[in-house]
């Protein structure tokens, strides 16, 4: 489908994003739908830096049984604006699946399902996207004694020897959550993260023998898929808990991933945030959908009647270390009930143990120390997901991500990708207005709209 831009890209953008995922995808829909309707001397210029070659989210977990664990209206716009062209249900509607979406009765689609609405609206803004074009450096700009812009250099992988600059007055870091490994342990042909597991199983011929690690979704998702995609598979789940624990999806509880409770989480001091996360973890991480838990409690069970145990479960249970063996792996094993350790040999090792949220001073580089942070050294954010800076700083960094501290649980996730992305385009409207009231009144002080900077 034709992207919706046709236009040259400006000297200087109102707002340059770095990362393409679905937040900074959804900030590109918030843009446009802005845009549409007002003057066109009034709209706003966005432009997008993706190192990838082209869209993708969370590809090597795309596994075919997989379904979403939101509701299909948290998509990129319905929160937002349900009356939006982007939302799933016009998706549907071109893809001529509504109706039988409908007969479907579900509020889940499968994650497939999910990522190719995702490419169906990246589609639509093609034109903004260099992809292939990696940020790697962002040097403030100065105007008289205020930063009022930014220079976002970047390399791409057609010319790595050459700067490409991109200026703006507005950055947006959305380069996503990023995966992590068990302490000491490091990637290889056969130790992989639950995140690559797609793009490596065709490689890895003849591997029938796999330790899984970890006690959430993935984790889970990775076993059931092991066991019944490898013929005679051996599927060894090594988790910390007794077993795989069910996600708390209730009504009530969900209510912590609503845009209101992003307000209510954000005014509340350190002892309630804390309180927040200690009570609703079971969301979110380390947790699994029930229905999963009990298929793979039908499995083991079916197996056991049967007499061929091909799916073990070792509860209450750690990965101590893995080494390397001929086209394999050994991995150490302790159960902590009574401390005994045993070598498990294996062809492949996957690390499903989550993500960390991104560090947002990997981009800006320098310019992170025009960022003001917390007494934890964290960044601070304002409710508009802007960072605070000093006065002196009228240009704008704004957070897709690595806002769980100020901003909650579902900083991160598609939960309030839709309202987030349009609280971020209005702070943009709310500043380019101040400033204009300040270039016509010379002596009114500079700062943010709201006088927070």
């Amino acid at each position: 489908m034709a992207s919706l831009t046709t236009t040259r890209p400006p000297d200087t953008y109102d707002l340059l994003a770095v990362g393409f995922g679905p937040s900074n995808l959804a900030l590109a829909i918030a843009t446009h739908e802005y845009n549409a309707s007002v003057p066109e001397q009034d709209r706003l210029t966005l432009g997008i830096l993706e190192r990838k070659p082209a869209f993708g989210w969370h590809l090597g977990m795309l596994l075919e049984d997989a379904t979403m664990q939101i509701s299909f209206l948290k998509d990129l716009a319905t929160l937002r604006n349900p009356a939006s062209r982007f939302t799933f249900l016009t998706y549907l509607h071109e893809r001529d699946r509504l109706v039988d979406f409908i007969n479907h009765k579900i509020l889940f689609p499968s994650r497939v399902e999910f990522h190719d609405y995702l490419e169906w609206a990246a589609e639509k803004f093609a034109d903004l996207v260099e992809y292939q074009t990696e940020a790697v450096e962002v040097r403030p700009v100065l105007d008289g004694d205020s930063v009022a812009f930014f220079d976002v250099v970047a390399r791409s992988a057609a010319d790595p020897g050459t700067e490409i600059v991109r200026r703006t007055r507005n950055l947006v870091v959305g380069t996503g959550i990023v995966p992590t490994m068990p302490p000491g342990v490091e990637r290889s042909d056969r130790v992989w993260h639950s995140s690559e597991l797609l793009d490596r199983l065709p490689s890895a011929v003849g591997a029938r023998r796999f330790a899984v690690i970890g006690a959430g979704q993935s984790s889970a998702e990775v076993a059931a898929y092991l066991h019944q995609t490898v013929a005679d598979s051996q599927v060894h789940a090594v988790l910390t808990r007794y077993g795989y624990s069910p996600a708390d999806d209730s009504g009530f509880v969900n209510r912590v991933f609503d845009p209101g409770a992003v307000d209510e989480f954000f005014a509340s001091p350190d002892p309630v945030k804390k309180k927040f996360y200690d009570y609703h973890a079971n969301t979110n991480y380390s947790v699994v959908d029930l229905e999963l838990i009990d298929e793979l409690y039908r499995r083991v069970y079916a197996e056991r009647v049967r007499g061929t145990t091909r799916l073990h479960i070792h509860g209450m249970s750690r990965m101590t270390g893995v080494a390397a063996q001929g086209d394999g792996a050994v991995l150490r094993v302790e159960t902590l009930i009574d401390g005994l350790t045993r070598d498990l040999e294996v062809d492949v090792v996957v690390c499903a143990t989550g993500y960390r949220p991104m560090d947002p001073a990997a981009v800006l580089g320098g310019a992170a120390e025009l960022c003001k942070r917390t007494a934890s050294g964290r960044f601070r954010v304002e409710r508009d997901y802007r960072v605070t800076t000093g006065a002196n700083v009228r240009a704008g960094i704004y957070l897709q991500g690595g806002t769980e501290h100020t901003h909650g649980i579902s900083a991160s996730l598609l939960s309030t990708t839709a309202v987030r992305a349009g609280e971020i385009v209005d702070s943009v409207l709310r500043t380019k207005e101040c400033a204009r009231r300040t270039e016509t009144s010379p002596g009114a002080p500079r700062g943010s709209a709201d006088g927070s900077r």
